[in-house]
């Protein structure tokens, strides 16, 4: 670069004194001839003496100078980045920081223990039956594991489940009050019980509309919202999660001017597939997106809900600030406990490899996962079929899973004759 401008320079200079010289010979007195026009005569004088003609030139300078103009853009560029670079970088921060400081949520502490207190003491008796036949019902009907101990006026409710084991906080609650315990009793108003968890199910996912000021969606949607209300993500309740991140995405929306109620309906459903994850096969980001789509939802709040974990390629801002709601939902201090969502899945698991074998009709796990209890339908396995079942079940487990000390295989066949007297 440096050597063509100099030759560049040389050029100029000689042809300076060319023009000059040129002058000389134009301002003598000449002799009569033919006219012409002397413009003529000093470009082509210039050109003989440059070797090059007036476009070559042109174009030889052109190209220097936009050389030239390109490094100096290149580097005005290269400031401009880096300066906007770092001040994206400080906004971001700022957005994030001051949406965290106004979002105000308790902390998680979950539980797989539920406590009832009683009347009095006697009614331990009540509940336990005659022989045991009572307490052997509930645990058979509702899945939920019954510790009765020394704890005066008080029982020990323990599921893995919570919407299991709140069906049976419901179910014993009313036996209590009612007084009346008799195996016959006890599925009854395990049923009522099971209805009234439904409706409360649906009252929470309207309650979550209500809080965040969205006033319509499809009412399907809102009852699979509100199931989400007793499960649990790393120990964080679901529910609250999403209402937690969207408030988060509609702040840091404002922030940006961007569609606060896209994306605070972005960040409230995208977990919502969670609530089918053991229905239906597959990630719970792609279930989710299937659901929305289903039930009417904008393409936007598809893709966001799709695109929350990365199976898909994000797209849209309102997808990126889905997954910034997500992150900072779920790694604020004491939003999660991991070891809490291991052993649910341990137990999960547990019950799925009981349920997978032909003629299983219910499977609980129960003692915190130190037993499980297998129903069998009575007129499609018998004893023998009972036994070889209970053995596959624990060598399967025994070979899937990773667990502490041992677990009881208790497959259990019951018949039962009914009659109606009309």
């Amino acid at each position: 670069m440096t050597a063509l401008v100099v030759v560049l320079a040389v050029v100029v200079v000689g042809l300076i004194v060319v023009v000059a010289r040129v002058l000389r010979v134009l301002t003598k007195p000449a002799s009569p001839a033919p006219s012409a026009d002397p413009r003529a005569a000093v470009v082509a004088e210039l050109e003989r003496v440059a070797g090059l003609t007036a476009a070559d030139a042109k174009a030889e300078l052109v190209k220097v100078v936009q050389t030239q103009a390109k490094r100096d853009a290149a580097l005005i560029v290269r400031e401009i980045e880096g300066k906007a670079r770092a001040e994206g970088e400080s906004r971001a921060r700022e957005i994030v920081t001051l949406a965290i400081q106004r979002i105000a949520s308790e902390q998680t502490a979950e539980s797989v223990v539920t406590v009832l207190q009683l009347p009095s003491d006697d009614m331990k008796g009540r509940i336990i039956g005659r022989e045991g036949r009572n307490i052997r019902t509930f645990e058979a009907v509702t899945g939920v594991n019954l510790i009765i101990d020394d704890t005066p006026e008080a029982v020990l409710l323990s599921c893995f489940d919570p919407v299991r084991r709140e069906v049976g906080r419901l179910t014993l609650e009313k036996l209590v009050l009612d007084g009346r315990i008799h195996p016959h009793r006890i599925e009854e108003q395990h049923e009522r019980s099971k209805n009234e968890v439904d409706a409360l199910c649906l009252r929470a996912g309207e309650d979550a509309l209500i809080d965040l000021g969205i006033t319509e969606m499809h009412p399907d949607l809102i009852a699979l919202l509100g199931q989400l209300r007793y499960r649990t993500s790393y120990g964080q309740n679901v529910l609250k999660h999403l209402v937690e991140s969207a408030h988060l995405a509609s702040m840091m929306a404002s922030e940006l001017r961007l569609d606060r109620e896209i994306c605070k309906r972005c960040a409230l459903l995208h977990d919502i597939g969670k609530a089918l994850t053991h229905e239906v096969e597959g990630s719970h980001a792609i279930i989710g997106a299937e659901i929305a789509r289903k039930y009417g939802e904008s393409e936007d709040v598809v893709h966001a809900i799709e695109a929350h974990h990365n199976e898909v390629e994000v797209r849209t801002v309102e997808a990126v600030l889905t997954q910034a709601a997500d992150g900072i939902s779920g790694s604020r201090p004491g939003a999660r406990r991991e070891s809490l969502e291991h052993y649910v899945h341990r137990l999960e698991r547990i019950e799925q490899i009981a349920a997978g074998h032909v003629g299983v009709e219910k499977v609980f796990a129960m003692q915190a996962g130190r037993e499980i209890r297998v129903m069998v339908k009575p007129d499609e396995i018998d004893d023998i079929g009972a036994a070889v079942i209970a053995r596959e079940v624990a060598k399967q487990i025994e070979e899937e899973l990773t667990y502490p000390g041992q677990i009881r295989v208790t497959v259990v066949r019951e018949s039962r004759a009914t009659e109606v007297a009309k």
